[in-house]
This record gives C-alpha cells, structure tokens and sequence, in this order.
C-alpha cells in the first residue's frame, strides 16, 4: 500500500487530536503587550489511573528512505504531545483508535516545523518520523502506572511516497 503525505490542518487533523501552532485565532496579548500568548492549544490529558505529566525531549533520528511504515502504536491512557525545538518539516502517520488498527485507516500527514501535534489518547501513531535530520521534539505525555503502551505490526507495508 501506498500514501501520500496530505497537509496538516488543524480540520484535518481534528479526528486524531490537536494540532498545535501559532494560530492568530488562539492569540492573546499578555505582558503589558509586549507577548502574545497563544492559548489552549491542546488537551492534554493524562489522568487516567492516575497519570501524571511528564516533560520530555526525545531526539529522533531520520528513518531510512524508502519510508516503509510496519508497525502503530497506541497509548490508551493518556494523550501524547509532540512539538519540534527546530524549524524542520516531519511527518504524523495516524490512525483512528480501534482495538487494532486497520492500514486501510492510516492517514500521514506533512508538518511544518512550527506545527506540532497532540494525539488523543488511544489514537494509533507511528513513533517521530523526522526526515532530513535528526530533530529534538518537546514531548508532554503520561507517567504513572498503568499499561499505557500498545504497539502493533501492520499486515501489509505501507510506503510512504516523498516527493
């Protein structure tokens, strides 16, 4: 099976989660005007069988090219945010959340470097998918007990098409 990256959009993307960017819509002016802040961009939620917040840096490496996607993976107990600290473009392959995830329902998405996202909780991913180079992403997941990881091999390749 093959797929095209489409644009990230925050209506596109709306099904899997949040898309997080500097949107005008969300701007607020703070500081006596000297900032905008840009506010409530996702929901982050982790407080299932009493998650905590964790703050992270996870540094990725490119995937080899042809990009193959064989495996998801899923965290059905809290949400999962990712924003890049560089101005790098990568890619989101998502999946609705399901008991098992279906390559038919793999939808991949091309993300600017100021875009990040927040996965829902339960909602199928493929781990960072950075292209070029190796790329630092701030993280803001759950910790705390709980199976909060599931990871599934897909039945069949899915190559993603670059241009």
């Amino acid at each position: 099976m093959q797929i095209t990256p489409q644009p990230l959009t925050v209506q596109a993307f709306a099904p899997f989660g949040d898309v997080i960017e500097a949107r005008d819509s969300t701007a607020i002016s703070i500081n006596q005007g000297t900032a905008r802040r840009f506010h409530d961009l996702a929901a982050v939620d982790v407080a299932a069988e009493g998650g905590h917040v964790l703050v992270n840096i996870f540094r990725a490496s490119p995937y080899p090219v042809p990009l193959m996607l064989k495996m998801m993976e899923k965290h059905p107990l809290g949400s999962q945010l990712f924003m890049p600290l560089a101005d790098n473009a990568f890619l989101v392959a998502v999946a609705p959340p399901s008991d098992a995830v279906q390559v038919d329902d793999i939808v991949v998405f091309a993300a600017q470097g100021g875009q990040g996202v927040n996965f829902r909780p339960g909602t199928w991913h493929h781990p960072l998918l950075a292209l070029d180079q190796q790329q630092d992403f701030l993280v803001v997941d759950r910790g705390g007990k709980g199976e909060n990881l599931i990871e599934q091999g897909l039945d069949r390749i899915v190559a993603v098409i670059l241009d």
